[in-house]
């Protein structure tokens, strides 16, 4: 057994975050980033970009072995570097830290606060549904992601049982409606199986804007280094549970939409927007439709879940480096949990609830956060060449998969420019506000005098 690396406490101070999970926690941590909404909404939406059964299953195995690279890749990262922030340690390391600390800022401003505001409200009108509540849905998705922040608040165990709970929770529910999709309900007549795609013309265009709501549906698993801190002997376990993850949701995502496409058919599939539903429907009646409804919320709250666990910890790193507010890396003594950091993303997250809809959201997400997941890529191949040594865990197929993990990144950041520019671009923008508040704080008197 190696020994646990201690946490560099950082020349703010604070206090050490303290190693309490295991290969289970980081696990379902993997899993619980991924799955949330998409699983249960974009099946829907890839059989409207490329209504035909063969391109439909295409676009998910695709994607599915695109996260698996990217498993693979941060891996690798997270077996050499078990450092608390994950790719916030990375691109710190590797590039510059001022690539790092945009990297942060777009994690708190549009990558995790805006994958958490369009989960939420995927959850809030689930929820709202189930209680027939009139109201805004966005009030309760706000209530939903503070209350768990109080919860994570409460320590990093309180955190990842949670979040273990409604993994497996979700993973259930999953279960029960492949099961549902493809034993009991009869199969899509011929018609509906045929559908309109194998006659009309689907380009490439099609397939690679499918691959949007696809890679945002697989996207999440690079969170659980985030914990990598917290993680018992991180070199081996962090891998471990990184490919077990990503196996086992490629698994469930597969299963999931070879019972939408046999009980929905490919048509039928593109005419819904509520996949999951109208199969259970089909299976048990109106009962199955409440019984999915309610996985669905499960599924979500578990995914705000593991964000209010893993995401805060970027910020933790950021404050130890002197890059951001010094209150953020501090350890409360008794939680042991950043609990400023945990705060800070709780109250934005629920800020950006209020700012649109689902869509809308995705797009403008995706965009930010493919540019740092292809940077990953390139991370590899910057420390193999400085470090000079056998990595503990090595990419199989490098460079070759390495090199087409990142290309497909930017490749769908410059698709979603040309296609929905006003999104993209708003993200981008945010982005790039980043760099003058890094210019601010990483000034010599600035990080002499940290503010907190």
């Amino acid at each position: 057994m190696s020994v646990p690396l201690p946490t560099d406490p950082g020349p703010t101070g604070g206090g050490r975050l303290s190693r309490r999970l295991g290969l289970f926690d980081a696990t379902t941590a993997v899993i619980g980033g991924i799955v949330g909404a998409g699983i249960f909404l974009n099946p829907s939406v890839v059989a409207r970009l490329v209504p035909a059964p063969w391109a439909i299953l295409s676009a998910w195995i695709l994607g599915g072995f695109i996260a698996l690279a990217g498993a693979w890749i941060y891996a690798e990262l997270g077996s050499e570097r078990p450092a608390p922030g994950g790719q916030y340690a990375y691109f710190r390391d590797a590039f510059h830290p001022c690539v790092a600390f945009l990297y942060g800022w777009g994690l708190l401003w549009v990558i995790q606060s805006g994958g958490m505001a369009a989960v939420g409200v995927t959850f809030a009108k689930y929820f709202a549904g189930m209680l027939g509540w009139s109201s805004d849905p966005r009030l309760l998705a706000a209530g939903a992601i503070l209350f768990l922040t109080l919860v994570n608040c409460w320590g990093v165990r309180a955190g990842a049982s949670t979040q273990s709970f409604f993994t497996v929770l979700k993973a259930v529910a999953i279960a029960g409606l492949i099961v549902c999709g493809l034993f009991l309900t009869g199969p899509a007549s011929a018609t509906t199986v045929e559908s309109v795609g194998l006659t009309q013309p689907m380009g490439m265009a099609d397939f690679m804007s499918a691959m949007v709501p696809v890679l945002f549906a697989y996207g999440g698993w690079q969170t659980a280094c985030f914990l990598a801190g917290e993680i018992r002997e991180p070199e081996r376990n962090l891998p471990r549970a990184l490919v077990l993850g990503i196996a086992v949701v490629i698994t469930l995502y597969l299963a999931t939409n070879a019972a939408c496409l046999r009980s929905l058919g490919a048509s039928g599939l593109a005419a819904t927007n509520t996949p999951a539903s109208e199969v259970m429907r089909r299976a048990l009646g109106e009962p199955g439709a409440q019984w999915i409804a309610a996985g669905i919320v499960v599924s979500t709250f578990g995914f705000l879940s593991q964000g209010m666990l893993t995401t805060p910890r970027v910020y933790y790193a950021m404050a130890q480096d002197g890059v951001f507010f010094s209150a953020l890396g501090r350890v409360h003594p008794g939680s042991q949990a950043p609990i400023a950091a945990i705060i800070l993303q709780g109250v934005v997250a629920s800020i950006v609830a209020f700012s649109g809809s689902y869509e809308t959201i995705l797009n403008y997400v995706v965009s930010v956060d493919f540019i740092f997941y292809g940077l990953a890529g390139i991370c590899v191949f910057v420390f193999r060449h400085r470090d000079g040594k056998r990595p503990r865990f090595q990419v199989p197929g490098h460079p070759w998969t390495t090199l087409g993990f990142s290309g497909v990144c930017w490749w769908v950041v410059a698709n979603l420019v040309v296609q929905n520019p006003a999104d993209a671009l708003k993200g981008l923008f945010i982005l790039a506000l980043g760099a003058p508040v890094y210019w601010f704080w990483s000034r010599p008197s600035r990080r002499r005098n940290p503010v907190g």
